[in-house]
């Protein structure tokens, strides 16, 4: 060390001294927020201030940000423990010293295993271990020992008071006073897992790590000046800056600009012969002008990158769908990162790009559940793991988590803690625990409580991203930040979102089962033909939408029928209406009676007239925000675009906000503008927050719908099929069951000479899959199916047991499951001949079974058996009852009144209805009172639907599952008719015979 570093200026000495400080980053531990850390630091008059969370790096960004803005120079570190040991405080002496760190953390994640006690680092790094776990003979140039508070006194006595030189002050802040330290221990019992009452002492942090004035640290070290000239001078001497201003993302695809410039120019024209022909003009000129402006932002890359993700997913067969503001560009479309085309959308090319905008256009790519994590794995092969990772996310103490993790460290019993978390407030009256309790989560509300992986964000980085933060290794298998999105963005990254559904995965098996069961061949692709197929037009007008991606809920059923939605643009509206803001702000009440009464209605201003004609005026679309802030406001498109990103929960700063939305309202009254259009426009605006679509995201979904639809109208059975197999949907398995035996499918119980693993279909028989089969083995299903492969059907009971060996219990399933129904013989028979017919042993021996002899000379008494009980067994297992419908195992022969295919006709009458409840949606009155919407199925198979009106809800409310008798009025809205329930009961089932 520099001689003249042992004698800073006095005044320089308290500015520089707190180097462990802990923000509410140091998970489950610290207590105080960056903002209000940095804001300590300003009150104390500190000039640099160190943040050192426990072992990781996820607040440096927010801590470097602040600091800056509020005039104090940052210093990065982190403190190193295993469990609760501290072992060493490491800062930063620059940017290169806080990738060593990170990349240390990052070391530590992917191996599992423990810090080294002694660590030997570059000089970028300080390393201070704590007094007493080394001598000062032991350390190296860049190594010192921490001294605390309460160490002072032991220096007097001890030989390092001569190696002040090897000492700093080490005065750690974890809390601000003795209320936060309180706040500490709740978080430490609950990171332990322990009544706060068990809490050990080495499990918490002494009271005194506060932020003490400077000149109490002073008066403490005053026999000590070597030691406070150490600490100044490594504060001094260690700095942190990012740069906050340009992108991250990687630069290059092809490694030179030049180069990223000519062939994105080359495959978006080969796109566009295939998507439009070589010599569609306008196609061309839009073409030309987005590769302009994609050039001049440097983003080639960017569109390069995602284009050879797509590139490569393609070429392993597999399907996606593109979204995200990039589904505006031409050039994506032309890519085929997208199949919506904007030229046929008339898609607001200011949505996707503007010369304005700082960062590169958003891609939401999705996959099936089923390839999701192959696209993942090669993306970072192909850029490596030093430059790509997941984007981590931060869940947060909210709700009814908080509650049950204090009633836990509280004591409090299961029960009552249950009752705390339905209803927090209720019990805030309780007692005095409970009041403690609900006063002690308001404080860690919104506290950081783990990290955990963003829904698809990948990051593709210039520089290895530890030079910005450490990684995570989750059990997924990805490397992943510890910061989330908004820091990624605020660093200037912008992620590609490799997303997955369920829907794209029914697609493509759908695809699969019908080339197997029929011989055809579907090209899912071919979407301009399945938009002018009259089939498909008039299932989507009918609502016939069961299982088909993003339509099939029942308010989209009914917002079909209400619109008697027919063709692709109609769809694409009604994909972005359906969403909560707009519904809820009463624009699609007023969409659908403008679409059917576009005479009847006038614009609020000319300028929605000229800019929303498309949507009758109402805003239905993203773009149609921009288009109004732009257009109507003033405001310019970058402001336009930042407020739509905020109002779609893409930003955080809440300033921006504020200060664009004055604007709006100022821009207004400056045009003079009536303040009731000005603020029903607004209304509108503000009735989008986070939750609209831009209209390119609706046309991609649109794409998948008609999809599905295709597939649904022309093979019905191996599209539900496909959708049972992929387990996702609206709706629970057995609707979609329902469905297929509705669409002329002969249902069969899991069998073990037909049956697969999932469910599969043969001409019109659908067999379940043993994956349905609770309790069920996996390792026993596909063993049954791949023997039966091998070995050819199963010809007996015996000769099942004799090639499956199985456990008793696992073959008491599949008897009681209806599974080996083939051998003819009642449930009961074959359970007790089961049993005389054991494996001598489970060692694999095969010398003889148990009792064979016995079993082959003993006649089993005639045994009877119950389609009652077959169901009663089908609901256990599976779910739902097979050999019996619903409808049958009802005390009533009764079926209602009318059933769904005849409400149209009794409009304005009451009647009494009997339906299968499928599905319950709340809502919330204006009056904060509950209503539900509930859809059943009738004993025909169809859908239909019920409104259940506060005073009906609470005399007849829902009593979970089952059949239920419904009175009411039948009412209809835009031809979509609905029950108005006044009373229900649920109803009896026939007892299982076997139950007395």
């Amino acid at each position: 060390m520099d001689d003249k570093a042992f004698y800073l200026p006095e005044f320089l000495l308290f500015k520089h001294m707190y180097l462990n400080n802990h923000s509410y980053y140091s998970l489950r531990y610290g207590t105080i927020d960056v903002e209000s850390l940095v804001e300590q630091a300003v009150k104390h008059g500190i000039g640099s201030l160190a943040l050192t969370d426990i072992n990781n790096s996820m607040g440096m960004v927010d801590f470097v940000k602040e600091c800056r803005r509020k005039g104090i120079k940052p210093v990065a570190g982190v403190e190193f423990r295993n469990d609760d040991k501290l072992l060493y405080v490491c800062l930063a002496r620059n940017n290169e010293g806080f990738g060593v760190l990170n990349q240390m953390l990052t070391q530590h994640n992917l191996e599992k295993t423990p810090y080294p006690e002694v660590v030997s680092l570059p000089d970028d790094v300080v390393v201070i271990y704590p007094t007493g776990t080394r001598k000062p003979a032991q350390l190296r140039a860049n190594e010192y020992l921490g001294v605390r508070l309460s160490q002072v006194p032991r220096l007097l006595n001890s030989d390092l008071r001569f190696r002040q030189e090897k000492l700093v002050l080490l005065q750690p802040v974890t809390f601000s006073d003795e209320k936060t330290w309180y706040i500490h221990k709740n978080l430490r019992a609950i990171d332990h897992n322990t009544l706060l009452s068990k809490l050990l002492p080495t499990q918490f942090a002494p009271d005194d790590e506060i932020m003490l004035p400077p000149e109490r640290l002073r008066a403490a070290f005053v026999l000590y000046p070597g030691l406070l000239q150490t600490t100044a001078h490594i504060m001094d001497a260690c700095d942190i800056d990012f740069d906050f201003s340009t992108i991250k993302n990687r630069k290059t695809f092809t490694g030179n600009p030049k180069d990223d410039r000519e062939l994105l120019h080359k495959l978006a024209f080969d796109g566009m012969a295939y998507r439009y022909g070589a010599q569609h003009k306008e196609a061309r000129k839009r073409v030309e002008d987005e590769l302009a402006i994609i050039d001049k932002l440097g983003f080639s890359a960017y569109f390069l990158i995602t284009w050879d993700v797509i590139r490569y997913s393609m070429s392993r067969g597999f399907y996606h769908v593109g979204r995200g503001s990039g589904a505006n560009s031409v050039v994506a479309f032309c890519l085929r990162i997208t199949d919506a085309d904007p030229i046929e959308l008339d898609l607001y090319f200011e949505r996707f790009l503007n010369p304005k905008r700082s960062s590169p256009p958003d891609f939401d790519i999705d996959y099936s559940w089923k390839e999701r994590d192959e696209v993942i794995d090669y993306i970072f092969k192909r850029y490596g793991h030093r430059h790509t990772a997941l984007l981590g996310t931060i869940s947060t103490f909210r709700g009814k988590s908080i509650y049950r993790e204090l009633g836990k460290v509280h004591g409090l019993p299961k029960a009552e803690i249950d009752e705390l978390v339905s209803n927090p407030n209720h019990f805030y009256n309780l007692n005095q625990h409970t009041r403690h309790i609900h006063e002690l989560a308001q404080h860690i509300l919104d506290f950081p409580n783990q990290r955990s992986i963003h829904a698809g964000g990948i990051l593709i980085s210039e520089e290895p991203i530890t030079n910005y933060v450490a990684l995570d290794m989750p059990p997924k298998g990805f490397l992943t930040t510890q910061w989330d999105m908004y820091v990624s963005e605020e660093l200037g990254y912008e992620k590609l979102d490799i997303l997955s559904q369920r829907g794209i995965g029914h697609i493509k098996e759908a695809a699969d089962i019908i080339r197997e069961n029929r011989g055809v061949v579907v090209d899912v692709h071919q979407v301009q033909l399945f938009k002018q197929d009259e089939k498909v037009k008039n299932q989507l007008k009918r609502a016939e939408t069961n299982g088909c991606f993003y339509i099939e809920s029942p308010a989209m059923r009914g917002l079909l029928r209400k619109l008697r939605c027919d063709n692709y643009l109609t769809l694409v509206a009604a994909s972005s209406i359906i969403r909560p803001g707009v519904a809820k702000s009463g624009m699609m009440r007023e969409y659908i009676h403008r679409f059917h009464h576009p005479e009847a209605f006038s614009y609020i201003h000319p300028v929605m007239e000229q800019q929303l004609k498309e949507t009758y005026g109402v805003m239905v679309y993203q773009e149609d925000v921009l288009k109004v802030c732009h257009h109507f406001a003033g405001l310019d498109l970058a402001d336009a675009d930042v407020l739509r990103r905020i109002m779609s929960g893409k930003k955080r700063k809440k300033n921006e906000f504020e200060e664009i939305v004055k604007r709006f309202f100022d821009n207004c009254n400056e045009r003079g503008y009536p303040e009731k259009i000005t603020q029903e426009v607004w209304r509108q605006i503000e009735s989008f927050a986070g939750y609209s679509f831009s209209k390119a995201h609706s046309a991609s979904y649109a794409v998948e719908s008609f999809q599905s639809l295709y597939l649904k109208a022309h093979f019905p059975l191996e599209f539900q099929v496909a959708v049972i197999n992929n387990f996702g949907g609206f709706y629970n398995t057995w609707v979609y069951f329902n469905e297929a035996r509705r669409q002329g499918g002969t249902i069969h119980l899991p069998c073990v000479n037909q049956s697969r693993y999932l469910t599969s279909v043969q001409g019109t028989s659908v067999f379940m899959g043993f994956v349905h089969l609770s309790g069920l083995e996996e390792n026993v299903a596909r063993l049954i199916v791949s023997e039966r492969e091998r070995s050819g059907r199963y010809v007996s009971l015996h000769d099942f047991i004799d090639r499956m060996k199985p456990a008793m219990e696992q073959l008491i399933l599949l008897i009681r499951a209806g599974a080996l129904a083939f051998t003819a013989q009642p449930k009961s028979g074959l359970l007790w001949e089961s049993h005389l017919y054991r494996k001598k042993s489970h060692t694999g021996d095969n010398a003889s079974l148990l009792f064979r002899e016995e079993a082959q000379r003993y006649q089993l008494p005639k045994l009877e058996s119950h389609n009652i009980e077959d169901a009663y067994d089908e609901i256990e297992l599976l779910g739902f009852p097979v050999t019996l419908s619903d409808f049958e195992m009802l005390e009533t022969n009764f079926r209602g009144e009318i059933q769904a295919d005849g409400m149209l006709e009794r409009v304005g009458r009451k009647h009494r209805m009997i339906g299968k409840l499928v599905t319950i949606k709340y809502v919330k009155t204006v009056r904060g009172e509950l209503m539900h919407f509930g859809t059943f199925v009738d004993h025909k198979g169809e859908l239909f639907d019920t409104v259940h009106f506060p005073p009906a809800l609470k005399n007849y409310p829902f009593h979970g599952s089952g059949m239920y008798l419904l009175l009411g009025k039948i009412v209809e809205e835009f031809g979509y008719p609905m029950m108005e329930v006044e009373k229900m009961a649920r109803m009896p089932l026939k007892p299982d015979p076997r139950q007395g």
